[in-house]
């Protein structure tokens, strides 16, 4: 037992050793891809939004207006600094997985769907959050960077609010 635990720690300890450098980092998406994910990531949830607003659940129907408000916030300013970076940005689509879980969501009924939506929406946001904050971090088109800079922290309250719901 002793010998495993000491191979264990001596394990753990070399793991520890690699530097951050050699470990993988998510790459910071161009500008084109920014606008194109983060155009979509809000399509996706004014559109769920949109199908959640019939909810007999009022804080599911509160979620989702605040999700077509925010999101249609979101992505008047992700245009407006594409534009601001000499970008024209194109109409989002969404992307195969955002499209299967839309129809996941209107195949759904009454609580199954609340429930449903609540489980959609923790990782849409958790990728969304990552996006905001990678390209505020690391982007490369100035007025982007600032709009996810601002982005970012009401897609954390989002995020937040999530956590709080009872389902």
């Amino acid at each position: 037992m002793r010998m495993v635990m000491t191979m264990a720690g001596a394990a753990l300890a070399a793991s520890m050793a690699v530097p951050a450098a050699a470990k993988p980092a998510m790459q910071t998406p161009t500008a084109a891809q920014f606008v194109a994910k983060a155009g979509a990531s809000d399509l996706f949830e004014r559109r769920e939004g949109q199908l959640m607003t019939s909810s007999t659940n009022p804080d599911v129907r509160a979620f989702a207006q605040r999700m077509i408000t925010d999101h249609t916030k979101s992505t008047d300013m992700v245009k407006a600094a594409a534009k601001a970076d000499g970008m024209n940005p194109a109409t989002p689509t969404l992307n195969p997985m955002q499209q299967r879980d839309l129809a996941a969501l209107k195949a759904a009924k009454g609580t199954a769907r609340d429930r449903l939506y609540i489980q959609q929406q923790k990782p849409a946001h958790q990728k969304a959050l990552a996006l905001m904050q990678s390209y505020a971090h690391s982007g490369k088109a100035m007025h982007l960077k600032q709009a996810a800079a601002k982005i970012a922290p009401m897609v954390q309250s989002h995020i937040d609010m999530l956590n709080k719901m009872k389902m």
